[in-house]
């Protein structure tokens, strides 16, 4: 039996972080995204950020998780300009060997190594 309501999106990713300051920078500053506030009752580090219609918080532990392929994917509108930035900040880049009809993507790790992946049209 399916659930008995209707899923009507994705509200928010958790990341697991292990230096709140240095995944700050990375997502506010260097993704460029916005941060909006925390419950105050949440007493541990970490910030939440907007990303679209969806929100990503960071979550702060003693240590990073364990090198996965397990990601979240960002749609850009500029693919192409999205991995030279990449690349000049010596970021390194994958590529899958699957493609997806339409779509071109990319994958970063930001400091912690959570993997996150870029997707915008395949006219890269």
């Amino acid at each position: 039996m399916p659930l008995p309501t209707v899923i009507i999106g994705v509200d928010h990713v958790a990341i697991t972080i292990s230096d709140a300051a240095r995944s700050m920078e990375f997502y506010g500053t260097f993704l460029g995204l916005d941060e909006v506030p925390r419950p105050v009752s949440f007493n541990f580090p970490g910030a939440w950020y907007r990303a679209g219609n969806m929100l990503i918080h960071l979550v702060g532990k003693a240590a990073a998780d364990p090198i996965s392929n397990r990601h979240f994917c960002l749609r850009v509108s500029d693919l192409k300009s999205s991995m030279a930035y990449c690349a000049a900040a010596g970021l390194e880049m994958t590529k899958e060997s699957h493609t997806i009809p339409g779509i071109a993507r990319f994958f970063i790790r930001d400091p912690d190594g959570n993997r996150i992946e870029f997707q915008g049209p395949s006219e890269v």
